[in-house]
């Protein structure tokens, strides 16, 4: 009792963030939390750099679960499921105000399950929904065992959680939304966006799994594009961490992209490129954001692509479609991701075609479809997580 009287002094909320976005998430909802409580509050947990630098010493290197692909999760499944355990044990040794997990859901919902089998009493919020309005719905029904609230990213998410009886949500908006600034154009960089050659974005994704997935067919798509006459400029976007094996894959590229490297030049190749081929992913919906026409395209290991064609039960898998909720941005999976179907769309983008045209027009309304009322996604969020501690505490 005598720990619970001190924690209505000073907070104390334990966060799991196992991810580089969860952590940029961990780190902002923190900053937050600590205005909103006068400074009054104590983080443990789980995080990278970034919560690091909010004050939180993390139990252990988010780099032990930078695990790409189910053969990787095999054989790593001791590792996770012990560091599952260990998580959930500091949980209840800290016996938080509240508990909020970070996207993760593989990991962080099998902490949530065992701390809420344990204590029912510390409430659990859920930030960054898992996709269950694409895969696997019947965990929205079963996630009220043991999430109090989940706080969603995107427009469509609390609609699907009334739909499948799930715990209450709330969309909290998606920090794409408090990067526009840095997404769109200015008018200089608008005029070399309209301008001549048109520059392509090439973006063949952001693990090195998705490079080697993508990248020969991106870039003989490129090649058949010069061969018809299209005059372009390709631009390839990369991290660091990726630019040996990007740099490697390009060696037999017909047509030699200029590769930019870092956060920072991605947004700005962004702001003046003219249309992009793109491995499906967030990116889609920062593509769109920017104002940038694309196709899309996604393949995976043989494993993953059976799991897949018999989980997703949603008429697109590209998120700016899903948001949009119409399919304006050509798809092409798997056995589709050719160069002879990526070819014509690609090729359209470049001039002022109808596929152009109707991207565009989707584009513009995506400020109202995910507006937050100029309110931070960051603070809906904290504001939501203390709610959902003063209701705990009134219950109890």
């Amino acid at each position: 009792m005598q720990a619970r009287a001190t924690a209505d002094v000073v907070r104390n909320i334990f966060l799991i963030a196992t991810e580089e976005s969860g952590d940029r998430l961990g780190a902002n909802l923190m900053k937050v939390l600590r205005q909103r409580l006068g400074g009054a509050v104590r983080f443990e947990g789980v995080g990278g750099r970034l919560m690091a630098r909010e004050g939180l010493a993390s139990l252990f290197s988010i780099e032990e679960l930078s695990i790409i692909g189910l053969s990787g999760v095999v054989r790593q499944l001791p590792k996770i499921l012990w560091l599952i355990r260990q998580t959930a044990n500091a949980v209840m040794q800290t016996a938080p105000d509240a508990l909020v997990i970070i996207d993760s859901p593989d990991f962080t919902h099998r902490v949530a399950r065992r701390v809420r089998a344990r204590d029912a009493s510390i409430p659990i919020v859920d930030y960054v929904s898992p996709s269950v309005w694409a895969w696997r719905p019947g965990r929205a029904r079963a996630m009220c065992r043991y999430v109090d609230h989940v706080l969603a990213l995107l427009p469509f998410e609390p609609e699907a959680y009334r739909r499948l009886h799930g715990p209450p949500c709330s969309y909290v908006g998606h920090p794409l939304i408090e990067q526009i600034a840095t997404l769109r154009p200015d008018p200089g960089e608008q005029s070399r966006r309209i301008g001549a050659p048109p520059l392509l974005l090439v973006l063949p994704g952001s693990r090195r799994s998705e490079i080697r997935h993508h990248m020969a067919a991106f870039g003989a798509t490129l090649g058949q594009l010069q061969a018809q006459g299209a005059t372009f400029e390709p631009v390839l976007p990369t991290m660091p961490h990726l630019q040996q094996a990007v740099d490697e894959a390009l060696k037999s590229w017909p047509v030699q992209p200029r590769v930019v490297v870092g956060e920072q030049d991605k947004k700005a190749a962004f702001r003046v490129a003219h249309a992009a081929l793109v491995k499906s992913g967030t990116v889609t919906l920062e593509l769109a954001l920017s104002g940038v026409p694309m196709v899309a395209a996604y393949r995976v290991g043989s494993a993953e692509a059976w799991v897949l064609r018999r989980a997703i039960n949603t008429s697109s898998i590209i998120l700016a479609n899903l948001v949009i909720g119409e399919n304006v941005v050509p798809e092409f999976v798997q056995q589709d991701c050719t160069p002879e179907k990526l070819l014509q769309p690609l090729g359209d983008l470049l001039s002022d075609s109808p596929l152009r045209r109707r991207q565009s027009e989707a584009f513009a309304r995506l400020d109202a479809i995910m507006s937050t009322d100029d309110q931070p996604p960051s603070v809906r969020a904290a504001d939501i997580v203390l709610a959902t501690m003063r209701q705990s505490r009134r219950a109890s």
